[in-house]
């Protein structure tokens, strides 16, 4: 897998397809207020980066610890980090899904106007469950979620009191599935929608608009409504009393109104050493459930995207899809140093662009021993190669102390693969299938790679909720290869460069 500016995602950002607001700040001037000029030496520089970034992993400590005043922003950030699943799973893309839902907006205005909520939540809902697809079905039969806003039978006939006869439903579904008359499968599912109202495209609207009005009036929240859409009501309620720390008595919506509940910090302010339980019936759905809201939000933002510059939207998705991760989102390749040559990796770190990596097991990662192995075919030292972006590093050893902390396992993750030049690449290519022979973000100082090998079951489980909850906010993505995750940083990954500041 592969993915300083950045001046590129930002501005994708500021026009809206992103909703991260945050404006690219050059490393020299991040040097330079930082005091990273030429009065303090290089080594001291770079364990003094890695050491803060760690130690900045304690709850007590940490910069990126939840609070109220960062709501929005975390939201924000949640909503991009979200968002890879959507452009690479979108059923023809996400401009083909989006001009497939876009038809519906009269029926969904209105349905949303009937029911008090808000239409552009109903719209992204549809896109995000079905793509604008009406016939579709999450499984094969009816028996799963089906229709336009992919409901289960029993939510539609016991809660929304919508008309599914799923046995006749399964037998047309059987049917249309056997015919090859175009005619005729018309005819059968006009025939299907009769007998399984899911599959009437209005009615499945009105009853996704209910579904969110009754869940709104539940909890009091629209937030809140949004994410039992696909979580369930119930689980909702559980999760929410366990991160309260309340029993199973009184409406659910009165202890979201006396406590000032809202899922962005239900989600971002539990973890397993903060409200455990809470943390764990959210890590424990096995589904999309927990990132429920972030996606719909991130749909919501192609939609606005796709109505005003469909051409910024394909642009975009182009640039999301590229690889398993946002990396080149983050980090075009137009707009992005690449490192041609050793000489150039060699000017970087002694510009300060590239920060050497320490040895220091204490951080909770070292360099693998094999990190620049093929440097020697370059008349190289391998040294050259184990260096990554400030940024990069810090946000390495961030994560590496939070994995530290939660594990309590002294057992340091191994770092594989960091900065590369393209002679190095291309060596690679030949050896490596998960190599690519086209842009490498490892070519940009901005990737790293952690051996997938742990030092016990508590490292490898805290590792996934560090990996997860970075991602989340938007300073990662990351992709799992055979051997080794892969991290690309972005430029959010400034911030922990002084995370004291």
């Amino acid at each position: 897998m592969e993915t300083e500016r950045g001046r590129g995602f930002f501005a994708r950002v500021a026009a809206g397809v992103l909703l991260l607001v945050a404006g690219a700040v050059a490393l020299a001037a991040i040097a330079l207020a930082l005091g990273l000029g030429e009065r303090e030496p290089l080594e001291l520089r770079v364990v003094r980066i890695a050491r803060e970034a760690s130690a900045a992993a304690a709850p007590e400590a940490d910069p990126l610890a939840w609070s109220t005043s960062r709501q929005q922003e975390f939201e924000d950030r949640a909503t991009t980090g979200a968002s890879h699943v959507i452009y690479e799973l979108s059923p023809g893309g996400v401009v083909a899904s989006a001009k497939r839902t876009v038809q519906f907006r009269p029926q969904i205005e209105a349905a949303a106007v009937g029911h008090g909520i808000d239409p552009d939540t109903l719209e992204a809902v549809i896109f995000l469950e079905s793509a604008g697809r009406p016939y579709v079905s999450a499984g094969p039969t009816p028996e799963a979620a089906s229709g336009l806003a992919q409901i289960i039978p029993s939510t539609a006939t016991e809660l929304l009191g919508m008309q599914v006869d799923l046995e006749a439903s399964i037998a047309l579904t059987e049917r249309i599935a056997d015919s090859r008359d175009p005619g005729e499968v018309d005819r059968l599912r006009a025939e299907r929608a009769a007998v399984d109202e899911r599959f009437d495209p209005q009615k499945a609207i009105e009853g996704a608009a209910r579904y969110l009005e009754i869940a709104g009036e539940r909890f009091g929240a629209d937030d809140l409504a949004v994410v039992s859409y696909h979580m369930g009501i119930g689980n909702l309620e559980s999760v929410l009393r366990a991160y309260a720390g309340a029993g199973d008595s009184g409406p659910i919506g009165a202890l979201v109104a006396e406590q000032g509940l809202s899922y962005a910090r239900v989600y971002f302010d539990s973890s397993p050493y903060k409200h455990r339980d809470a943390y764990r019936m959210l890590a424990g759905f096995g589904d999309e459930s927990s990132e429920y809201l972030w996606k719909v939000r991130a749909s919501e933002a192609i939609l606005r995207v796709f109505r005003n510059d469909p051409e910024r939207l394909a642009e975009t998705a182009d640039l999301a899809t590229a690889k398993a991760t946002l990396e080149e989102l983050f980090h075009p390749e137009s707009e992005t140093d690449v490192f041609d040559d050793p000489d150039e990796i060699e000017d970087a770190v002694e510009d300060g662009d590239l920060a050497p990596l320490p040895f220091d097991p204490s951080l909770g990662w070292v360099p693998d021993k094999h990190l620049g192995d093929l440097a020697d075919e370059l008349g190289e030292d391998p040294e050259l190669y184990r260096a990554l972006r400030p940024e990069a590093l810090a946000t390495l050893s961030y994560l590496a102390g939070l994995v530290l902390y939660e594990s309590n396992e002294p057992g340091p993750l191994r770092v594989t693969s960091a900065v590369r030049d393209r002679e190095y690449q291309e060596l690679l290519v030949g050896i490596n299938p998960e190599a690519t022979s086209e842009y490498s973000l490892h070519t940009t100082g901005w990737s790293f790679d952690v051996r997938r090998e742990y030092a016990s079951k508590r490292q490898a489980r805290a590792f996934q909720y560090a990996l997860d909850r970075l991602s989340a906010l938007a300073l990662i993505d990351y992709a799992v290869e055979p051997g080794a995750i892969h991290v690309t940083v972005s430029d959010l990954g400034r911030e922990l460069l002084d995370p004291n500041g």
